[in-house]
C-alpha cells in the first residue's frame, strides 16, 4: 500500500503529508518520533466526520502511552444514546471506536472468538478480542455480547452481538470506561 493511502482511506480524502512532500535526501533527516495528530476540540468535527487522520506507519508507542489515550474521556458529541426497556442507555457507535484505536493504536487487531446460539434459538453471543501492540509489549482482552434473534432493529443479531462485544472490549481496555461508570456518582 503506497505511504498515506490508508489515511486517505479512512478520512476519505488526500490528506497533505509533510514527510510525502520533501524530497528524499530531506527525509534521511527527518524525525525519527512520530508525530502526534492534532486533534480537534470537543466542539469541533472530529472522530465522527473522519478529519483526524490515522498514523499509517506500524507500532509507534510503548504500551502504557496506547493505554493512557484510550482511557481519556471520548467527547461527548461522539456517544450516542438509545433507550431500552425504559432506561437511556450512552453508548459510542462501533464505527468510532473503530476509527479511534486506529489513531492510538494503529496495529491493533480484532477477531471473533465465537459465535453460540441459545439452546431454545432465541439469541446469539459472540465473544470478540481486541489486541492492542505497543512497542515494549502487547495485551488483549475479551468481551461478550448478546442479541435477541427477534430484534428486527438495526442489522442482524449477529452483527448487533458483535458490535456489543467489540464496544465492550475495548471498554476494558480503558476505551469508552467512563461511560459505564457515569450513573454511579
Amino acid at each position: 500500500m503506497a505511504p498515506g493511502a490508508l489515511a486517505r482511506l479512512l478520512v476519505g480524502r488526500r490528506v497533505p503529508s509533510p514527510l510525502l512532500a520533501r524530497p528524499f535526501a530531506a527525509k534521511a533527516h527527518a524525525s525519527r518520533r512520530p508525530q502526534e495528530p492534532d486533534f480537534p476540540s470537543e466542539d469541533e468535527d472530529d472522530f465522527a466526520g473522519g478529519v483526524v487522520p490515522a498514523p499509517t506507519e506500524g507500532i509507534t508507542k510503548p504500551l502504557a502511552e496506547v493505554l493512557r489515550e484510550l482511557g481519556k474521556r471520548v467527547p461527548e458529541s461522539l456517544v450516542k444514546t438509545r433507550v431500552d426497556d425504559g432506561f437511556a442507555i450512552k453508548y459510542i457507535p462501533w464505527h468510532i471506536v473503530n476509527k479511534i484505536l486506529n489513531v492510538h493504536a494503529p496495529e491493533w487487531s480484532g477477531e471473533v472468538r465465537s459465535i453460540v446460539y441459545s439452546s431454545d434459538g432465541k439469541s446469539v453471543s459472540v465473544v470478540y478480542r481486541v489486541t492492542l501492540h505497543g512497542t515494549d509489549a502487547e495485551i488483549y482482552r475479551e468481551a461478550t455480547g448478546t442479541a435477541s434473534v427477534d430484534d428486527t432493529g438495526y442489522g442482524d443479531p449477529v452483527q448487533k452481538a458483535e458490535a456489543m462485544a467489540f464496544r465492550r472490549a475495548c471498554a476494558r481496555l480503558g476505551l469508552g470506561l467512563h461511560l459505564y461508570h457515569e450513573d454511579m456518582s
